[in-house]
């Protein structure tokens, strides 16, 4: 049985931190928002959605206790609707919309809404611990550095230097303007409003219009000082024949910190039709992969072949791309590694533009491609993300 997506919506992005336009917003309110988007542009009837699965990275403090159920109960919907919080790091946001269709596709569900939500200027990266952040002997023993450290480790082992990943950061801002610009969002944003009604952020607030490769060379490396605190020396030890890694990775080649949701409607055709509902995409393949743990983030490549297998597709079949802008190198290294130009990928922009509210970006990403596609008038397209810890996640949809 397929599943198929009816509607996709999301906020805008907001600067992560305390000064940010999102930051007075509680985390269940952000995301209630959403779900009221979804439920009222498509005159939904909620007695009919069974399930609400919600990506967040760090589900504690005001973005914990199942913020899936809390923010179902904020928004109206029936009590009948379930929720459920997931965390598969990074890419949480797509595996939520995964989990849908798998149940959707083993005929356990009908009807469900699948996204996520990342409240970073309220809820830092990492506030959750774990082996992964806070254990020592864990990190040590397993060779674990900093994604920054793996991002510059990619970028050494492969070869990318400081003007090739500055001059990608600056074509994804003004793609990013562009497509503002063009108003190739509109159908999916909502405005955030504060309680009188008041716009506090309408558009993706990161977006920097007339940033060059020239400015950005003026930004100084970020992850040096975590080098020479020891994680150098630790990836190193895994890959020795690099020599000596080349912090070239900085704040405006790498993803922008911030607040933001986005929410998913899928289910089954018929259960689409009952109420009124046209597809716009069906999901046609899913696929994860583990990858080494130390450099990371090289999981597209590896998962899209496999989600790409599943379908009986060549990459050649694929007319849009959406890869998550982790880093710029993590988009250069999938490209190469692939074979492919970056003519069809990401091409409003990416998360060195626009942020990545890492819960939420995977349905982010969804909701954008479905959009692109329609606007081309276009049939197939890829989502894909690298995961911390070492993984990789992909889905690939086909218009209706």
């Amino acid at each position: 049985m397929s599943a198929y997506i009816f509607d996709a919506v999301r906020t805008p992005r907001g600067k992560g931190k305390l000064d940010g336009a999102l930051a007075s917003v509680k985390p269940v309110d952000l995301l209630a928002l959403t779900f009221k988007a979804i439920r009222d542009r498509n005159n939904l009837n909620t007695d009919l959605v069974e399930d609400a699965i919600i990506g967040c990275v760090s589900p504690v403090k005001d973005q914990g206790a199942n913020i899936a159920k809390a923010a179902a109960i904020e928004a109206g919907y029936s009590e009948t609707t379930a929720g459920v919080q997931v965390n598969r790091f990074c890419a949480s946001g797509l595996e939520a919309i995964n989990m849908a269709a798998a149940y959707v596709g083993s005929g356990n569900a009908d009807l469900l809404v699948a996204g996520g939500l990342e409240s970073m200027s309220r809820v830092p990266i990492a506030s959750d611990g774990g082996p992964m952040y806070d254990d020592r002997d864990f990190i040590m023993k397993h060779g674990l550095v900093p994604q920054g450290i793996s991002a510059d480790l990619i970028a050494s082992k492969y070869g990318y230097n400081r003007t090739q990943l500055d001059e990608f950061a600056a074509r994804s801002h003004a793609k990013a303007d562009k497509a503002w610009n063009e108003g190739r969002f509109a159908k999916s944003v909502i405005s955030v409003n504060d309680a009188d009604g008041n716009s506090l952020l309408d558009r993706d607030q990161m977006i920097r219009p007339g940033t060059t490769a020239e400015g950005l060379l003026k930004l100084n490396p970020a992850f040096i000082k975590l080098g020479e605190m020891g994680f150098d020396m630790l990836a190193l030890k895994k890959y020795p024949e690099v020599g000596t890694i080349n912090h070239v990775h900085h704040a405006g080649n790498s993803s922008a910190i911030v607040d933001g949701a986005a929410l998913t409607l899928i289910g089954t055709k018929e259960a689409g039709a009952a109420q009124g509902l046209k597809p716009r995409a069906r999901i046609r393949s899913m696929a994860l992969t583990g990858t080494e743990p130390t450099i990371m983030l090289l999981g597209p490549a590896p998962v899209t072949r496999k989600a790409l297998k599943k379908a009986g597709m060549e990459i050649g079949d694929i007319d849009l791309i959406e890869v998550n802008e982790a880093f710029a190198a993590v988009v250069l290294r999938f490209m190469e590694d692939l074979g492919i130009d970056e003519s069809n990928i990401n091409v409003n922009g990416g998360a060195i533009a626009m942020g990545h509210p890492l819960g939420a970006t995977g349905a982010m990403l969804m909701g954008i491609l479905i959009d692109e596609l329609e606007r081309q008038d276009k049939q197939t397209g890829l989502v894909t993300l690298c995961v911390g810890g070492g993984m990789g996640i992909a889905t690939i949809i086909e218009r209706v």
